[in-house]
């Protein structure tokens, strides 16, 4: 995000940690504007900073989506291919090494 586009109140989240929250002040230091979070009390650089959706924001499935995506599935699980796998295995759960 650029400088300008990040306010004070604003939902960002830091990618590389997933550390998401409030800005709760801009401070600018050696030519770089930092933001200071309400969740960590961090300051993190504008510019490694994406706008965060809103908290409990889900996708909206349809609910002919869901069950396309469970048809899907019955599908694979009863596929050939997939029941033989499963015969050649002795379902021990065993990780080997």
């Amino acid at each position: 995000m650029q400088a300008d586009e990040v306010e004070i109140g604003m939902r960002v989240r830091y990618p590389r940690t997933g550390t998401t929250g409030r800005v709760v002040a801009l401070q600018n230091e050696m030519g770089r504007v930092f933001a200071e979070l309400d969740s960590t009390h961090l300051r993190y650089r504008v510019d490694q900073l994406v706008p965060a959706g809103v908290l409990g924001e889900r996708s909206r499935g349809t609910k002919e989506d869901l069950e396309e995506r469970v048809r899907k599935e019955r599908e694979f699980l009863s596929a050939t291919a997939f029941q033989e796998a499963i015969s050649h295995t002795d379902q021990s759960c065993e990780g080997g090494g």
